[in-house]
């Protein structure tokens, strides 16, 4: 294991950290339920209960995204039901 010895190494290294734990390096443990609403809250898809794990999530988001543009993804933990606060409800871009 090398020392950093430089100030400016050591500089970019807090840096690095702080963008780090600011940007929210945060693993996602658990499964979740992840569905999509339309701007009134009806169900999109209800005839599909789509689940993921951990950060799995982002692309079952990202899919419903795709299929339904404009929607609203709600992202639920399956065990408790409670929304996943730091990820929704996630409003998807409206089609181009």
């Amino acid at each position: 294991m090398s020392v950093i010895r430089s100030g400016r190494s050591r500089s970019v290294l807090v840096i690095a950290l702080v963008i780090c734990s600011l940007s929210g390096c945060v693993t996602l443990s658990g499964t979740y339920v992840v569905s999509a609403t339309d701007a009134e809250g009806r169900e999109l898809s209800s005839n599909l209960r789509m689940t993921a794990d951990g950060s799995r999530i982002y692309t079952a988001r990202n899919a419903l995204c795709a299929a339904h543009p404009g929607a609203v993804v709600h992202i639920r933990d399956l065990q408790t039901g409670e929304e996943l606060r730091s990820e929704g409800p996630y409003t998807c871009n409206p089609a181009k």
